[in-house]
């Protein structure tokens, strides 16, 4: 059966102008143009873009999505398997925060009491779901579902004291980073590479130089990480550390 944009739109709950906005960026190509130009869909178009609107509720950017839909068809359950994993490893992190929220609300109504260790066991609740938020997706596309479990699992794990000591990890590199920004020479960028990869072990379960250098590109590939550095350390900071990680990681 074939159906017109109007049709397609009604059907999907999406706007005719989406549509032509995903045709425009090869996400969602129509089946053929009718004799008039109209745009004309089938039910190959309607399944491809029944899993688009399944990966944009994921929260997945367009190039991503893209990518996962322009699979081949064999592909396409092992995929949706993937994102199963995904959703239900969020689902118990979330799970998860929402406990320690819980207990946290009953200790401020004043219904329990809680150790230095369960607040900061909350503190960690909180990052956790925030990191997950703004960086997620990005991460599992680019080490996996499973790195990403661990390195959160070994967070939850870890003590105050050690917490405390990887934040002190991070303000010297980052001021070193400000002074290698000023004056750079290879025995500072080597001091900053080992400091950055210390920094990565309190929640990495385990290291590598490839999977080092590979965070490094991300850095510089995602803005949000990009002014992260730059704000702290500098402009150009960012590319700075990239260039220190290529080479001495």
């Amino acid at each position: 059966m074939n159906y017109t944009i109007k049709q397609m739109a009604e059907m999907s709950g999406v706007s005719a102008r989406t549509l032509r906005f995903y045709d425009e960026r090869s996400l969602l190509k129509p089946a053929f143009l009718s004799e008039a130009g109209y745009r004309i869909y089938t039910e190959k178009e309607i399944d491809r873009l029944q899993q688009i609107l399944l990966y944009r509720s994921l929260g997945l950017p367009l190039r991503t999505i893209k990518e996962m839909v322009d699979r081949p068809d064999e592909k396409i359950q092992a995929t949706l398997i993937e994102q199963k994993v995904q959703l239900k490893q969020k689902r118990q992190e979330l799970d998860q925060l929402l406990n320690v929220l819980e207990d946290t609300l009953r200790y401020y109504q004043g219904e329990i009491n809680m150790t230095n260790e369960e607040k900061f066991q909350t503190f960690k609740a909180e990052k956790l779901a925030e990191n997950e938020a703004q960086y997620g997706t990005e991460i599992r596309e680019h080490y996996g579902t499973e790195a990403v479990a661990a390195s959160n699992e070994k967070w939850q794990g870890m003590r105050e004291a050690d917490y405390q000591k990887m934040q002190g990890i991070e303000a010297e590199l980052l001021e070193k980073l400000s002074d290698y920004l000023a004056t750079p020479n290879q025995q500072l960028g080597k001091e900053i590479a080992a400091l950055h990869k210390a920094w990565l072990l309190f929640s990495w379960k385990e290291y590598s130089s490839a999977a080092h250098k590979g965070l490094s590109e991300m850095y510089l590939a995602d803005e949000r990480f990009t002014r992260y550095y730059d704000e702290k350390s500098g402009i150009g900071a960012t590319e700075a550390l990239y260039q220190i990680i290529q080479q001495y990681a």
